[in-house]
């Protein structure tokens, strides 16, 4: 049903990728670089160009600048070869709602070639993975908004080409069927697909993204792991639970003195007297467990350490200045309409 996609190439290479509708730059020079066998997370508001930058990758729209390549083939001059290597799934759902979910699935898998025998088949597995089928013969007008989008998310695995497009897939999603949502994307990749990932869930993008591109009104302005965007814009933050709150003043001065010492500047530690607690900002985590043979010299005793990194809400607010979930303009979901 799909040509395969040729070798030792990206799935996508995109170039200052533009589209203008009215006086809104929707899109404004993204580039990207996928590469095979990943999940590429593009993470951003509402509003940001993430479904309109996918709708340009997948031939659905013309850029107004730049170029994409898709395993090599260039969306506008080669869209027959893009269409048959790609999968969309969008924010809105694609079914018939005057049709039982067996109907719909069984026409989407005619029409991409499957035999009735197989159709029916795969319907049936799809319907169980997606946990509808008890509700297989019903009309979807009497289906739940989530139950709608758990039918739509089915109906684009039917086949499975090189690259899937997951535009928002889990919005509207329960958290057991996004769970289940994302243990489909990790068995996809694992069987050898690539998978661009839109979303505005921070926690999905650090729990399913091999790379991240933090986009906001239509640019590009991070890229990386989530490790690596975390690392960006903060340290870590260390916190030690004291036995003897009493000591918390000399376990400050000597954690300060000593993290000075290791980065080479100066560092101070903040106490919180009621939790027994105090804080530092770590560079190099790697220094903890020396910290913790000082201090038991000191006959200072730890209860409970910790190390935690910025999260990616935090990641994002320091990028952007607001948070993902904030929405930005209208142009976005008026090019989806």
């Amino acid at each position: 049903m799909t040509q395969n996609a040729p070798a030792n190439t990206l799935a996508i290479e995109a170039e200052g990728l533009v589209k203008v509708f009215g006086e809104q730059r929707a899109v404004d020079g993204v580039s990207l670089a996928v590469p095979r066998g990943a999940v590429y997370g593009v993470l951003g508001p509402n509003g940001a160009g993430k479904t309109t930058t996918i709708r340009m990758l997948a031939t659905l729209m013309r850029p107004d600048g730049g170029s994409a390549r898709i395993f090599g083939h260039d969306v506008v001059a080669e869209p027959t070869a893009v269409r048959s290597l790609v999968g969309v799934t969008g924010q809105y759902a694609s079914v018939d709602e005057k049709l039982s979910a067996t109907e719909n699935l069984m026409i989407f898998s005619r029409l991409l070639g499957l035999s009735r025998r197989d159709a029916r088949k795969r319907s049936a597995e799809l319907l169980e993975e997606f946990g509808l089928t008890e509700a297989a013969n019903k009309s979807l007008e009497h289906f739940s908004g989530g139950m709608r989008r758990r039918l739509d998310l089915a109906a684009s695995l039917i086949a499975t080409p090189p690259l899937l497009f997951l535009d928002e897939p889990t919005t509207g999603l329960d958290p057991r069927t996004r769970a289940q949502m994302w243990d489909t994307i990790r068995r996809l990749v694992r069987e050898g697909a690539t998978v661009l990932l839109t979303t505005q869930y921070l926690d999905e993008a650090d729990q399913l993204a091999d790379k991240i591109a933090v986009i906001d009104r239509g640019k590009v302005i991070a890229d990386g792991t989530s490790n690596e965007l975390k690392a960006s814009v903060g340290l870590s933050a260390l916190q030690l639970t004291l036995a003897d709150a009493d000591r918390l003043g000399e376990a400050r001065v000597l954690v300060g003195e000593f993290l000075s010492r290791a980065v080479g500047r100066t560092v101070e530690a903040s106490i919180t007297p009621e939790a027994g607690r105090l804080t530092a900002p770590l560079a190099d985590p790697s220094v903890t467990a020396d910290l913790l043979i000082r201090l038991r010299d000191s006959d200072i005793r730890v209860e409970e350490i910790t190390v935690s990194k910025p999260s990616l809400d935090e990641v994002f607010f320091a990028l952007t200045g607001h948070a993902a979930e904030e929405s930005d303009t209208d142009a976005e979901r008026s090019a989806a309409a």
